[in-house]
């Protein structure tokens, strides 16, 4: 079976990587599995945003099931709200971090975002903590729409701000956490994205496959169980 991966699209419209995604998926061949490894899109305040593109995305991956596609969603650090409505409606499946593929001759694949391997960036670290937290979720989602748009809006600036400053190895993955990881799953193949830094590494015992963003180009991996191609297009 192919299955391909993707994520950091950070789609906020109808703009040239919205039309890339719908190339690509118009190009899936059939009986494939595709997976979304988290900030598909650039902020999610909510299934009930009734964004116009957002309904005719949904309609565009339910259209997957005609040619027997199915599609995995994983959350991001910029899209960690999303629901199960919205995903039902588009015919997504929610996987949560780390989630595991068994291949049939025995290997192991750990899929993650990525986010939670950046352990030395210990101010994200904590905002990711309380994000996560049913609290703090509920809290948000329970105040209208317009204001949970502006919210969005003022963390994506603070966040801009505050990566500016960052040292630059800071948001990459720490090495210790990804061998944890590995430890912990007993995975041969490491999948993630968030850094924006994509390559395939081989780390001996396993390798670390890293996802690319989408800006004036677009990245992929696909995979038909045995190895990894990562794919560059332009938009």
């Amino acid at each position: 079976m192919q299955r391909i991966f993707i994520s950091d699209l950070h789609l906020d419209g109808q703009d040239e990587r919205y039309n890339a995604l719908l190339v690509l998926l118009n190009e899936l061949p059939a009986g494939c599995e595709l997976y979304l490894l988290g900030d598909i899109f650039e902020a999610w305040v909510g299934d009930d945003d009734d964004a116009t593109w957002l309904s005719q995305l949904a309609m565009h991956f339910s259209e997957l099931k005609a040619r027997d596609i199915n599609v995995f969603f994983m959350h991001g650090n910029r899209d960690f709200l999303l629901g199960e409505q919205w995903a039902n409606s588009a015919g997504l499946t929610l996987i949560h971090s780390p989630y595991l593929i068994e291949q049939d001759t025995g290997e192991n694949w750990v899929l993650c975002h990525g986010d939670e391997l950046c352990t030395d960036d210990e101010e994200y670290q904590a905002f990711r903590k309380l994000s996560r937290s049913d609290e703090w979720q509920q809290a948000l989602l329970a105040k209208p729409l317009a204001e949970r748009k502006a919210i969005a809006l003022h963390l994506r600036q603070q966040s801009q701000q505050s990566n500016a400053n960052k040292a630059d190895n800071i948001m990459d993955v720490n090495s210790a956490a990804v061998e944890q990881l590995h430890l912990d799953t007993a995975a041969q193949v490491i999948i993630h994205g968030h850094t924006h830094r994509p390559k395939i590494h081989d780390l001996g015992e396993f390798q670390r496959v890293v996802l690319g963003d989408w800006t004036d180009h677009y990245y992929y991996v696909v995979s038909d169980g045995s190895r990894f191609e990562l794919l560059k297009r332009a938009i």
